[in-house]
């Protein structure tokens, strides 16, 4: 992680920091994502949201739904549809993972950040969550809170 912070080209364009309140994240996978050269420049320009979107698998194919990427001013007449579903490439058996996940053990595919990678390349990082509960999101609060406290007893202490 280290290296990825003083590379030059990594960058993370958007970020989705409730996925991992509502949802318990078990596994991630990294995806490449099928995007037109106004929505490069764009995101390039930090014009993406990926908070309220999903993946789902349909067809044999990866789909991300109600992702955001800003139009791109300079493209006028060659622009691109703001919230268009666009494709995800992952290998065979990374689809057939996340298609038993979702349909058998009633997971949801959840993204979680996307990042243009150290060469460059926009990048989404989706996690195969189950949904947590109303008592689940309490408990992780709590949790949060009381670590807090704890740091905060310790410094004090010192």
């Amino acid at each position: 992680m280290a290296n990825q912070k003083s590379d030059p080209n990594y960058k993370v364009i958007a970020e989705n920091r409730r996925a991992r309140f509502d949802y318990a994240i078990e596994d991630d996978v990294e995806c490449g994502i099928i995007l037109e050269g106004s929505e490069v420049k764009s995101l390039r320009a930090n014009g993406g949201n990926v908070a309220e979107s999903y993946a789902m698998v349909e067809d044999g194919e990866l789909w991300l739904v109600n992702s955001y990427i800003a139009p791109y001013k300079q493209a006028k007449t060659f622009g691109h549809e703001e919230r268009r579903r666009r494709k995800l490439l992952v290998s065979r058996k990374q689809l057939a993972d996340m298609w038993n996940a979702t349909q058998r053990k009633g997971m949801t595919l959840v993204p979680i950040v996307m990042y243009f990678n150290h060469k460059g390349i926009a990048k989404l990082k989706i996690g195969i969550a189950k949904g947590k509960q109303a008592h689940d999101k309490r408990e992780t609060q709590a949790k949060r809170d009381w670590s807090r406290q704890k740091q905060r007893l310790l410094k004090d202490n010192r």
